[in-house]
């Protein structure tokens, strides 16, 4: 993909003013400053449960080597964990949460 120039930016923002206008410029840039924000919040929040996870099970198996010898508990069979979410679904099942969450407010406001 070529290299954008300082003459191609300039198209480029002259057709965003003529297509949604001066004023709705700053908004859209706002908007998509704030879906950013919180898409990066949500992905090092996932890192962060991963790292967790990871650090639980390794201590585990330390803790449990210095420990006195006990007698093993009989093996029982756990259910594998459902797989993780993949940020597309959280971000979906977050934007059905935000508009349950508004048609409520709606239909709580007085008409």
């Amino acid at each position: 993909m070529p290299n954008l120039g300082v003459p191609e930016l300039l198209i480029i923002a002259l057709v965003l003013v003529l297509l949604f206008g001066a004023k709705k410029l700053p908004e859209m840039a706002r908007g998509v400053g704030r879906s950013l924000r919180i898409f990066k919040a949500e992905t090092a929040k996932l890192r962060d449960d991963d790292d967790d996870s990871q650090t639980t099970v390794q201590a585990q198996p330390a803790a449990q080597s210095t420990a006195q010898p006990q007698p093993a508990p009989p093996q029982q069979i756990q259910p594998a964990p459902a797989p993780a979410l993949s940020a597309e679904e959280q971000a979906r099942r977050l934007e059905e949460q935000a508009a349950r969450l508004r048609a409520n407010a709606q239909s709580d406001k007085p008409a």
